[in-house]
């Protein structure tokens, strides 16, 4: 629909362009001969008031050239020396300089309209009034005013597109969140009741981890839509949960790893569930192109402005066309899964903490970095 409608409008734009050009040079061509015609007739009228004698109707002949009040016009002599000029602009300074160059000018725009008088002639040169120049422009600046018209109606569709999408986001995530929480209630329940009876079972500490982590995740859902209660945390103890809760959770053939440029802790504001799950939704997406063989490298490191995470593999790699679409909605290269993963981490990132999430670098068959700033 989107583009259907991005489609319609730039037909009808490139559409008033094309018919708006085609009849405004009509019309100017027209123009310029109606003033060719009405200097013409103005240099017949100059040629009868040099001329005059007794038969000459003086009142009309002064009457055609006072007329003229919009086409500039220059009279020079046979050495191109300046006679008269009528309504032209003359600068303050530098006046006779300004006349031998616009001479120049004319007469290399169009031939001069000769006089013949008796002894001397005399050459009448002319522009193109302010009128017909105004013509000639106006398809230049009809197109620029159609471009700001497509540029103003594109932003207008991304705006409401997106718009869109983020009520969609927003309303699945907290349907998703509603949906989970009452059998995860049901859930901790059942891990109370077996803890009393079952006090020594260590498996039944690990599931209450996994039903605490689902009753997370449904607190994840819950707050996209809303603005997030940002702390300032220790990174390397966020860091160092995350990573956990996935390793014990994987392969032991995929070691993970943080590695920090200095030895003090880094604090940062956070919302510590959510940057959890961008770390964790990250390392996943790796373990999955490592097919669950390879080595994850988290390294940290702090400048002026931001905190760096370089978040390294040792996977199949991203064609570097795909660098920006993997952010988008719904692309997945997995045969599981609904590609929404690194859209949420963008939106997390960059909308909740106010950072960056993007492809550092990639190369097939050998891995990607995957670089979050966070403002420092």
């Amino acid at each position: 629909m989107y583009r259907h409608f991005r489609l319609v409008f730039i037909v009808i734009g490139a559409a008033i362009v094309i018919i708006s050009t085609f009849y405004s040079n009509r019309l100017a061509k027209s123009l310029a001969l109606e003033e060719q015609k009405k200097i013409e007739i103005w240099a017949e009228a100059t040629r009868q008031f040099i001329l005059a004698d007794e038969h000459t109707n003086i009142d009309f002949v002064l009457s055609i050239i006072e007329g003229n009040t919009t086409i500039p016009v220059i009279i020079v002599d046979e050495k191109d020396q300046l006679l008269h000029s009528r309504n032209v602009v003359e600068p303050q300074n530098n006046v006779n300089e300004f006349y031998i160059k616009e001479i120049k000018r004319l007469k290399s725009k169009r031939e001069a309209i000769e006089v013949k008088i008796e002894g001397a002639n005399q050459f009448i040169y002319y522009d193109d009034s302010l009128l017909l120049k105004k013509l000639y422009y106006f398809p230049y600046i009809q197109l620029g005013v159609i471009i700001v018209f497509l540029f103003i109606a594109f932003f207008a569709f991304s705006s409401t597109k997106k718009a869109e999408q983020n009520r969609v986001w927003v309303g699945l995530s907290k349907e998703t969140a509603h949906q989970l929480g009452t059998p995860i209630s049901s859930l901790l329940a059942w891990v109370d009741i077996l803890k009393s009876r079952h006090d020594e079972d260590k498996l039944i500490d690990e599931m209450a981890k996994d039903v605490n982590r689902l009753r997370i995740i449904a607190e994840r859902f819950s707050k996209i839509g809303s603005a997030p209660d940002l702390h300032i945390v220790s990174l390397n103890e966020t860091l160092a949960t995350a990573v956990q809760y996935i390793s014990n959770r994987t392969s032991q053939k995929v070691a993970i790893e943080c590695h920090y440029e200095d030895e003090n802790p880094v604090f940062v504001k956070l919302n510590i569930p959510l940057f959890e799950w961008v770390i964790e939704n990250l390392c996943k997406n790796a373990i999955d192109a490592m097919d669950g063989i390879g080595r994850i490298d988290i390294y940290v490191s702090q400048n002026v402005n931001n905190i760096i995470l370089d978040v390294k593999d040792t996977g199949k790699g991203i064609e570097k066309k795909s660098y920006k679409t993997i952010f988008n909605p719904g692309f997945t290269t997995k045969k599981r899964g609904w590609g929404l993963g690194l859209s949420l981490a963008k939106r997390i990132i960059e909308e909740y903490h106010g950072g960056k999430i993007f492809v550092k670098s990639s190369e097939i068959n050998f891995g990607t970095v995957f670089r979050i700033l966070l403002k420092s």
